[in-house]
């Protein structure tokens, strides 16, 4: 899924799991959004109150075809902390 607000898709990994008991969030974000913009608009869009946003970079993955080699696009992973006794709900995935 490709939003034009730079959130790509939510990730659920091990650790992504054990942070929703401390209802943290992780998303994959475009790398040309900052954590202020990424705040702002889960604010708006899910009317939830963030507390703090952490982000890093994912590191890229080399691409060869044939004599080329490339590279994946660059993601920026984000925790969002929302604020105590507020659930999210994920219903704009498939």
């Amino acid at each position: 899924l490709s939003y034009d607000n730079g959130i790509k898709y939510a990730v659920f990994t091990e650790k992504s799991l054990r942070l929703l008991g401390k209802n943290q969030y992780t998303f994959n974000v475009e790398s040309g959004f900052t954590k202020t913009e990424i705040k702002h608009w889960v604010e708006l869009f899910f009317g939830v109150k963030v507390v703090a946003v952490n982000s890093h970079r994912l590191p890229r993955k080399g691409r060869r075809m044939g004599p080329i080699l490339g590279h994946t696009m660059h993601y920026r992973r984000m925790i969002i902390t929302l604020q105590l006794g507020i659930l999210f709900h994920f219903y704009f995935l498939n």
